[in-house]
């Protein structure tokens, strides 16, 4: 320590020298600037940034033991659906079981042949809640999908093109201000009952709430200093979408999707129940549920609602605990 302060106490006195024999006329000016020394390398690597956005996400998200956990869950139950009929000794959803004397199987509490037991028809509800989940998931991944997209185009124009902000302003207040329920119930009712009709009717008005998430968000960054200098150097306006602002939007769309999934499921369950879902030989986790509330007060049927609710519970927890989760690592501000 003290030889540092040596070392700069001599540094200084010889500045000190030096300018006096400057100024003194003592010593010409090409002797007071010494070059310093440096490695272009190790200036290139400072210079240098390995700032990956993705790769920052998913370390952020990974730091979240529970929703790492819970996407593992949700791969699990996803993969399983398709693998489920494959295995052997397998039954098919829609067969009616019968016994060797040719009476169904009907009402069987879960045991070693029917693993999560049978209905009132004697159909496998094992086979049934895995075909009902895989169709259920694939109605709430295509729901979100398709809302996720048309949501993010309609969005972006609303908020970055000026002269669309009133027809889509005026749009958005005739779709908000019609109750979904309606929508569902019409929909369903008046075409012909199916997956297709259901996502249709899902992604109707659905699309509308991502819509006005995005075009807020567009809005806030729309002029800001990197945006403006991006369109004054002559930067295309796709470019500035992408590059500048979708970044700061995946957050938002993460979170409405993850949270799309689950309700579509729910929309899907809720539409089933009043009689309008989908019909009784497409398995879905809405149908198992309808047909086991009618059975919720026999103690002894009321396995035939347990499982299929447990399987809502986990894909609607789960994706909620995940798409907050994913929200929070997407977000740049929380990016070192």
């Amino acid at each position: 320590m003290w030889s540092v302060k040596n070392k700069m106490a001599e540094k200084l006195e010889g500045s000190v020298e030096a300018h006096v024999k400057q100024q003194t006329g003592q010593m010409p000016e090409a002797d007071l600037f010494v070059l310093a020394g440096g490695d272009r390398e190790d200036q290139e690597r400072t210079g240098y940034s390995n700032y990956s956005y993705w790769h920052s996400t998913l370390q952020a998200f990974g730091k979240n033991r529970v929703a790492v956990f819970l996407v593992f869950v949700i791969a699990g139950i996803l993969l399983f659906t398709f693998i489920q009929p494959l295995l052997p000794g397998q039954y098919d959803p829609n067969m009616v079981n019968n016994d060797p004397s040719g009476m169904q199987y009907r009402n069987v509490p879960p045991g070693s042949q029917f693993w999560f037991g049978t209905n009132s028809i004697g159909q496998d509800l094992w086979a049934r809640i895995w075909a009902g989940t895989r169709n259920s998931l694939f109605i709430g991944f295509a729901v979100a999908g398709i809302e996720a997209f048309v949501g993010i185009v309609a969005g972006v124009l609303w908020g970055y093109v000026r002269k669309l902000d009133a027809l889509f302003t005026e749009i958005y207040n005739v779709l908000d201000n019609i109750p979904q329920t309606i929508v569902l119930i019409l929909i369903s009712y008046i075409l012909k009952p199916g997956v297709k009709t259901l996502i249709f009717a899902m992604c109707l008005t659905g699309w509308i709430q991502m819509a006005r998430f995005i075009r807020n968000q567009v809005l806030m960054l729309r002029d800001r200093e990197y945006n403006l200098a991006s369109r004054c150097v002559g930067t295309p306006t796709r470019k500035v979408v992408v590059r500048n602002l979708l970044p700061y939007l995946v957050s938002v769309i993460m979170l409405r999707m993850a949270l799309s999934i689950p309700g579509a499921i729910g929309s899907e369950v809720f539409v089933t129940y009043i009689g309008l879902g989908l019909p009784l030989n497409i398995p879905s986790l809405g149908n198992l549920i309808n047909e086991g509330r009618a059975l919720m007060m026999s103690a002894t049927l009321r396995y035939q609602l347990l499982f299929p609710t447990i399987i809502v519970s986990v894909v609607t927890i789960s994706f909620y605990i995940i798409g907050n989760a994913f929200s929070d690592a997407a977000d740049p501000k929380n990016h070192v």
